[in-house]
């Protein structure tokens, strides 16, 4: 059999788990079980399967979190292919393969989302390995997963004819998400599984089969990967030939067009987490059916999910809520109508945009700042900076700064001059003057930053040297 190359996709808007999901850090980056992310566990699951080096396809965005969460699991060998754009999953696993085959790769693909829950990764192994048998004869290999309920929010699978003993077979149809009514039809007949948005693909009988169904993909990703470029140790391909890429699913772009899929059963637990009520459903729960993160306090209250930042929450006679508190906003929902997130998420997009983009605390590649007060002309800042960690070389127009370490030590370049500030001590920033900041400690440097002026936007830099490679 062919080896197995996992291959994470590690995209997302970050609309459906809002507020504490934003474009800058979707869900996949949120430690929403334990101690590690959906992201970290999803590499967990693919190192459990297979020694291969992981390939992460993930974007520019999104770049310094994926490789600092792979850094806090200890996987050094893994590659970060950045996609220029979003453009569905069709043109995303078609930029793996691509690579996979320069590289000189025969291979399978394990394609994984690095957003979903699977907590048995045993029978995810026996399914894979299985599975892998016909991949490596050039089938196209899906992944069913066993459904115990009639869920309006997944699509699903037709079995066809059984190929062997009961697990695998021929898929008969791909079906949209269902109405309530053809969904418990559906799970009556036992003819249909959950579509879990996992494949097993050969390299050669993926690209070959989207040549076939789905030309103009084939052709831009061919031509993109073939001028891709390295910075930093991630994969960029090249930007103008992706422009021109079709958008589209792998389900929309080959599997519904081909003869050759074949679908696996998987009959384990899986869930997308599609939604708070689906992270209520797959979280362990008290005995009143109540999940609880944060300080939260519940008398006469019954099958809450309950997420509070950094509030005391109480929680007193109710049931069947969602209450999400972050640091910059709150949603209280019933669990049955957490589907108008959209709906909210929408509005923010047009009146209050950063609602949607940031949480208060942003991460940058260097460390954090929190945006701890604003007001008219003023904004106030706490900063973290990592050890050994750099800020670019800038200038800003519109505003002066001035920097108090609160923990830590700071290397401070403003203008010509070099300063090196311990605990209590401070530095002012004039407008228009260039300035740098560096933690040349082993500690973190911690430091309040005020700025001041008439502008006070994130887009007033001006960036002489970057050692992360940003403009």
């Amino acid at each position: 059999m062919l080896p197995i190359v996992p291959v994470i996709l590690a995209g997302g808007s970050g609309t459906r788990l809002w507020p504490l999901s934003r474009k800058s850090y979707p869900k996949q980056f949120l430690p929403l079980f334990g101690e590690n992310t959906l992201f970290q566990q999803a590499c967990l699951r693919a190192k459990a399967i297979s020694d291969e080096p992981l390939l992460i396809v993930s974007n520019d965005q999104h770049r310094f979190i994926v490789s600092e969460q792979l850094r806090l699991l200890g996987i050094e060998d893994s590659r970060i292919l950045l996609e220029p754009s979003g453009k569905n999953t069709a043109p995303a696993i078609a930029l793996a393969a691509e690579y996979l085959k320069q590289d000189g790769k025969d291979a399978t693909m394990l394609i994984l989302s690095a957003d979903h829950y699977i907590p048995d990764v045993e029978a995810l192994l026996n399914a894979v390995n299985n599975a892998n048998i016909f991949a490596s004869k050039n089938h196209l290999v899906t992944f069913g997963v066993t459904p115990d309920s009639p869920h309006t929010g997944y699509g699903y699978i037709k079995k066809g004819r059984c190929m062997d003993e009961g697990e695998v077979y021929v898929v008969d149809e791909f079906v949209e998400k269902p109405t309530s009514e053809k969904a418990k039809e559906y799970i009556d007949s036992g003819d249909y599984q959950w579509n879990s948005g996992i494949f097993l693909l050969g390299v050669n009988t993926f690209l070959d089969e989207l040549k076939t169904h789905s030309l103009p993909i084939a052709q831009s990703i061919e031509s993109s990967m073939r001028d891709f470029t390295l910075d930093m140790g991630f994969i960029r391909p090249e930007k103008k030939s992706f422009k021109f890429c079709p958008e589209d699913s792998i389900d929309y772009a080959i599997m519904e067009k081909t003869n050759n899929a074949i679908t696996v059963e998987l009959d384990t637990h899986w869930s997308d987490l599609g939604s708070w009520s689906s992270l209520w459903d797959a979280n362990s729960k008290d005995t009143e059916n109540n999940v609880f993160f944060g300080d939260v306090m519940n008398i006469n209250g019954q099958s809450n999910y309950v997420y509070s930042q950094d509030k005391f929450t109480a929680v007193i006679g109710v049931s069947d809520l969602v209450v999400i508190d972050t640091h910059d906003a709150l949603l209280i929902s019933h669990k049955d109508s957490v589907q108008e997130i959209k709906t909210v998420v929408n509005h923010l997009k047009k009146d209050a945009p950063h609602l949607t983009q940031h949480h208060r605390q942003v991460l940058r590649p260097w460390g954090s700042y929190d945006s701890i007060d604003q007001g008219e002309r003023y904004q106030v800042k706490r900063i973290c900076v990592n050890p050994g960690a750099k800020l670019s070389l800038q200038m800003h127009h519109h505003r002066a700064e001035h920097w108090i370490v609160v923990s830590g030590s700071a290397k401070v370049t403003v203008g010509e001059n070099n300063l090196l500030l311990s605990e209590n001590e401070s530095v002012y920033i004039p407008i228009g003057e260039t300035h740098c900041l560096e933690n040349p400690g082993k500690i973190p440097l911690e430091l309040i930053e005020v700025q001041s002026g008439s502008y006070l936007g994130e887009d007033d830099i001006i960036r002489f040297e970057d050692k992360y490679g940003r403009e």
